[in-house]
């Protein structure tokens, strides 16, 4: 209770304060106009009364006007002058009505009327300024009109009651005056606590908020705006927008906002900002347009730092040119190693091929010779596999869908390992299980799992035997299971150690790669080839007893078959003798060239490098160049680029086939690109070889 007698005390005080000037305005008037029914004398007293009381009044109320609290006496002394205000305006009222004339009675009535209303109204505007400067002041106005003197003998009970009628209208008036106002003063409390709201969330949130005019003047900015750039909010209000832009953005950023303009929506940009240190921000705003109260188009943005992201982004970025760069040297290897080991390859191949032809070997010696060719053909396509490993975890290897029969690859693959399995006192047996028919599917890689399956047996095996076992049994769908299984008894495994055998560079024990050696990514490469071709692939064994490891493929059927015999060299249906450069920098290379080419009417000359290769064609008449890639001096692809420039007519139609071990696609495509025909492969098919020499002439001679 007395804490709400306080603040109506300081309120009142409040509304005084600011009333104070029309008051004294009104009591001037008001004493001058008396003048003229009472004596001057009286008026003066009035006026200077009232002169002094509302100049206490002002003292007395001016800290509460300043929002400041008031001690008790301070309070108290402004009620006083509020009250001494009021008596003193009833005096001169009464003053009026006992001069006995009718316009003194009137005067006085009109008087006490307008004191009642005019001091809540406009004066102290407070339910107790109403109390203390009007109701009291009524009050004693009717107490003097009924017991008062009243030299006019008017009658007082109509008198009585009419002062009772408009007292009762003007405080009817006051009070929904004072509700209208209260219901006011609580509308801009709201106002102002809900604006206190948003301005606490936009002087506190780390995004900048700004409001602009479309000609860019700044109408708002948000605290904000300090962290983020520097610059206070005075700084930057005395700036137009757009100053601290960066350079290279200062120019497209405007362009897009006068788009956003004219074509209304929504826009987000990402631009660099200037700190008021000097250095860049990169920040990300969202901007849209909005109509003032006015019906103005003005531009709101919300703006965030993202110094982080953008570091972030460059640290993709660099991180995936690492990457990139990674990839390309791991590409640069794998090219450099498949054509180092190709190289020694393409000889060993070529050899072994001529050599088990060759009528002088006893049979035996021809065996032998023949187990060499098939070892090195298929020792080639295990450095083709391991080189492209990473193309079989990335999915880019093909599987090729050739008919063959499910038995061949296994008995071959036997065949290729029986010696080795003897030279130890092992047995190896081949079993079949079921009728085993023609599929459609990938040979080569089949006979690639079985040789590592096959050689892992052998190599952990000390005594006992090795078992191949090939079952075929229907799957449904004109397609047929077949399961592969290589059974030992070898050393075997534990259950722990199965579950990473097939993981890369991974082997069941540390001190086997010093016992038995390998790398340990046989297995990890029969995993992914069988997963390549759609099978599923495992082990199991006891350690001390064995192993067993299998693989499940289903494959269509198919009636066809092919010929997996390798294509013997055929004659040479040549009109006229053929002319042959051979461009090859290693000797033995060129050596295997001749010694396959021995026997057909085949005139070759030979050429070290590239630079010799270009002289000797300008020198001689060739039928057709075999040039190699990688060579010193010059190398191949710029000796056909060289020849391809040579303004000789005989020149224009000159074939010029790539003889490399460079054989990966991109590879292959460059050497088309240089100006080069065909592409032979090493190691060299000799059947191949004789189809490119046959081919390639006869449309050099049908173009000309």
């Amino acid at each position: 209770m007395r804490a709400l007698l306080d603040d109506g005390l300081d309120e009142l005080a409040a509304k005084t304060y600011e009333g104070f000037p029309l008051r004294m305005a009104v009591t001037a008037a008001v004493a001058a106009l008396m003048t003229t029914l009472l004596p001057w004398q009286a008026c003066a007293a009035f006026l200077g009364f009232q002169t002094v009381s509302e100049s206490l009044c002002l003292l007395a109320s001016r800290r509460q006007f300043l929002g400041f609290k008031a001690s008790p006496a301070l309070r108290l002394a402004q009620l006083s002058t509020v009250l001494a205000g009021a008596i003193s305006w009833m005096t001169l009222g009464a003053l009026l009505w006992i001069d006995g004339t009718a316009a003194g009675a009137v005067c006085a009535t009109a008087l006490w009327l307008s004191v009642i209303y005019f001091a809540q109204t406009h004066a102290y505007q407070s339910p107790l300024g109403f109390v203390v400067g009007g109701a009291l002041p009524g009050a004693a106005m009717l107490v003097w009109v009924l017991f008062g003197p009243n030299p006019m003998h008017l009658p007082m009970l109509p008198v009585a009651g009419l002062l009772i009628l408009a007292f009762g209208f003007a405080s009817d008036g006051v009070m929904r005056t004072l509700a209208v106002r209260r219901k006011f003063e609580e509308a801009q409390l709201r106002l102002s606590e809900s604006e206190a709201q948003y301005r606490v969330l936009a002087d506190n949130i780390t995004d900048v908020i700004a409001l602009n005019d479309m000609d860019g003047r700044r109408r708002y900015l948000s605290p904000s705006i300090v962290k983020a750039m520097g610059y206070s909010v005075e700084e930057l209000f005395a700036t137009q927008n757009y100053t601290f832009l960066h350079p290279q953005d200062a120019a497209w950023v405007p362009q897009e906002l006068a788009k956003l303009a004219q074509a209304g929506g929504d826009l987000t940009l990402q631009y660099r900002i200037v700190h008021k240190e000097g250095h860049a921000v990169w920040v990300e705003t969202n901007f849209g347009l909005v109509t003032s109260a006015d019906g103005t188009p003005q531009m709101i943005s919300v703006s965030r730092q993202i110094d982080a992201r953008k570091a972030l982004e460059t640290e993709l970025v660099e991180a995936r040119q690492r990457a990139e760069a990674a990839a390309a040297a791991k590409s640069d290897f794998l090219a450099n190693m498949t054509h180092e080991l190709r190289t020694p390859l393409n000889a060993i191949v070529g050899f072994s091929g001529i050599l088990r032809r060759s009528p002088r070997l006893e049979p035996e010696d021809a065996h032998h010779a023949g187990l060499i060719h098939d070892a090195s053909t298929t020792l080639l396509q295990l450095v083709n596999s391991v080189l492209d490993f990473s193309r079989l975890e990335a999915g880019a290897v093909e599987v090729e869908a050739r008919p063959f029969d499910p038995e061949t690859p296994v008995r071959a693959i036997a065949e290729l390992m029986t010696e080795q399995a003897h030279a130890k006192g092992l047995t190896l047996a081949v079993e079949t299980r079921g009728e085993t028919a023609h599929l459609l599917g990938d040979a080569a890689r089949i006979r690639q799992v079985l040789l590592n399956f096959l050689s892992n047996a052998i190599k952990f095996t000390a005594q006992g035997g090795v078992t191949l076992t090939l079952t075929q049994e229907p799957a449904g769908n004109d397609c047929a299971r077949m399961r592969v299984e290589v059974a030992d008894t070898g050393i075997g495994v534990t259950e722990q150690q199965i579950e990473h055998l097939f993981e890369r560079f991974t082997q069941a024990d540390a001190s086997v790669s010093r016992q038995y050696g390998g790398t340990g990514l046989g297995l990890a490469i029969c995993k992914r080839t069988v997963e390549l071709m759609g099978g599923t692939i495992g082990a199991s064994s006891v350690p001390g007893q064995g192993s067993t490891f299998w693989f499940e493929l289903v494959l269509p059927h198919t009636d066809a078959l092919e010929d997996e015999a390798e294509p013997e060299p055929e004659n040479l249906d040549l009109e006229e003798p053929l002319r042959l450069l051979v461009v090859e920098d290693v000797a033995v290379n060129r050596e295997l060239i001749m010694a396959l080419l021995r026997p057909f009417d085949v005139a070759i000359e030979t050429a070290e490098n590239g630079e010799q290769a270009v002289a000797k064609v300008q020198d001689q008449a060739f039928d057709l160049v075999l040039m190699d890639v990688q060579m010193p001096v010059m190398d191949g692809l710029t000796a056909t680029r060289a020849i391809r420039a040579l303004d000789l007519p005989r020149l224009k139609g000159l074939p010029i086939i790539a003889m490399t071990a460079n054989v990966l696609p991109d590879q292959v495509q460059k050497c088309l690109d240089a100006g080069m025909d065909d592409h032979l492969g090493k190691p060299i098919e000799p059947a191949r070889l004789l189809a490119l020499l046959s081919e390639w002439p006869g449309r050099t001679h049908e173009a000309a």
